[in-house]
């Protein structure tokens, strides 16, 4: 478990966030500030990812979560048994994000499953839109391409920064994967797949900014947080700097443990 500080006397607060791709836990002192996250595959049991989760929080001994509460959220929030309380990732990402960067603007959420984005207004939700189930402008959509170029999801990024443009058109991740398989075959080299995919992927997320509606400023929360590529990509694409950083990761847990610790 990765600590911030230790945590003074106090009840704690402390969010589960069970994504489709990784868990992340966060923990909060009586004063709301993090002192605690943790991130580890979800894998195939939602409900073993939350037993593993409260096995690192239970095992550190930075400090005493005794009597602290615990919100659940994200994809398997309701495989937490032990969870005080369940709620939405829309609400727990908003919460969190705008705890880490500011009470008004857009937060662009880039999961394994959807991708989600959230107007901020005062600290607090106004408008939110998902993606549609397709995965095509997810980081699974990512993961799969990396994996079907053979370089790990970190290194999808080096290579395209050396690639040229190559359109990947495939709303679909199976015809996406399709077109890729084609280019591979022709001989596009992997640097102008690889930057094709990801403009791709950059280019369905700033869509999405737009039917919502999205104004400044913008805010990255998900596993492509420290993906200085894409977030560059995002921002030109947006038209505006678009601003992240590490604890953005778990956005979605730490709004559930700020969350908890309301909670009587």
């Amino acid at each position: 478990m990765v600590c911030e500080k230790d945590a003074p006397p106090g009840r704690m607060g402390i969010g589960v966030d069970i994504g489709s791709t990784a868990t992340k836990v966060a923990v909060v002192d009586a004063a709301g500030e993090l002192v605690s996250t943790e991130l580890m595959p979800t894998g195939f049991s939602s409900a073993d990812a939350a037993e593993r989760a409260r096995e690192a929080w239970k095992g550190d001994s930075h400090f005493c979560t005794l009597g602290a509460r615990v919100v659940a959220t994200g994809y398997g929030r309701v495989a937490v048994p032990y969870a005080d309380k369940v709620v939405t990732e829309i609400t727990c990402h908003g919460r969190g994000a705008a705890r880490l960067f500011g009470p008004d603007g857009t937060v662009i959420d880039v999961g394994g499953q959807d991708t989600k984005v959230i107007r901020l207004r005062g600290g607090r939700v106004f408008k939110f839109v998902m993606n549609e189930k397709c995965a095509a402008g997810t980081g699974r959509f990512l993961e799969v391409m990396a994996d079907r170029l053979g370089v790990r999801h970190d290194e999808l990024s080096a290579l395209a920064r050396d690639g040229e443009p190559t359109q990947i058109s495939s709303m679909c991740t199976v015809f996406a994967e399709s077109e890729v398989i084609s280019l591979v075959g022709r001989g596009e080299p992997r640097e102008n797949i690889a930057r094709g995919v990801i403009e791709s992927v950059v280019g369905r997320v700033a869509a999405l900014v737009g039917s919502a509606g999205g104004a400044g400023p913008y805010y990255l929360t998900g596993g492509l947080c420290d993906n200085d590529y894409v977030v560059g990509l995002l921002g030109e694409r947006i038209g505006a700097p678009v601003t992240t950083c590490p604890e953005a990761r778990y956005a979605g847990a730490l709004g559930a443990a700020l969350m908890a610790l309301e909670l009587e």
